[in-house]
């Protein structure tokens, strides 16, 4: 996203806030599943007793992690890229960049992954599958849900990416 006076303006405020939100709550878990983590390991090494709930549960928190908070990364340019030329460019240049990018390989991709995420996502959902493991947490169907919600954010947020580099590229700036 190109880091331009022009993106924090206007359009999509509400998206905006509405994906930095999710991100930010999200972002919480970090710390929550580092204590449950110490939380399982002194319970099983200490006392010798493990619940699987409990263990799953930090698989739950990290999918939502990542899932949720990655149109919040991509929102504040931080997510990984091979800056070889991209620093170097005039904004107009790295707009150009940055929606080409969006268009020809994030939106594809999102588009995708809800097409062939959806079935598999839906048959959790009639099942209402729970986990295959005794004393499990019965909440599978919501955690492949997050598949869904993954694909759903990054469109969200390519939109605003999309319209923030046009209007930099159509700007009068150099």
């Amino acid at each position: 996203m190109v880091n331009t006076p022009v993106q924090n303006t206007g359009s999509f405020q509400f998206l905006r806030r509405a994906i930095a939100l999710c991100g930010q709550g999200v972002a919480w878990l970090t710390l929550v599943m580092v204590l449950l983590t110490f939380t399982v390991v002194i319970l099983r090494y200490g006392f010798n007793l493990g619940w699987i709930w409990l263990q799953e549960s930090l698989t739950y928190l990290h999918v939502a992690v990542f899932t949720i908070a990655a149109a919040w990364t991509l929102q504040l340019d931080g997510h990984v890229r091979v800056d070889i030329f991209y620093a170097e460019m005039p904004v107009k240049k790295r707009a150009l960049v940055d929606l080409v990018g969006t268009l020809v390989f994030l939106v594809p991709f999102c588009i995708y992954l809800l097409v062939i995420a959806w079935p598999y996502v839906s048959s959790s959902w009639k099942l209402l599958e729970s986990s295959r493991e005794a004393g499990g947490l019965p909440l599978v169907f919501l955690l492949k849900s997050l598949i869904l919600v993954l694909p759903a954010l990054l469109l969200s947020q390519s939109l605003i990416n999309v319209t923030d580099a046009w209007k930099t590229i159509r700007s009068n700036d150099t």
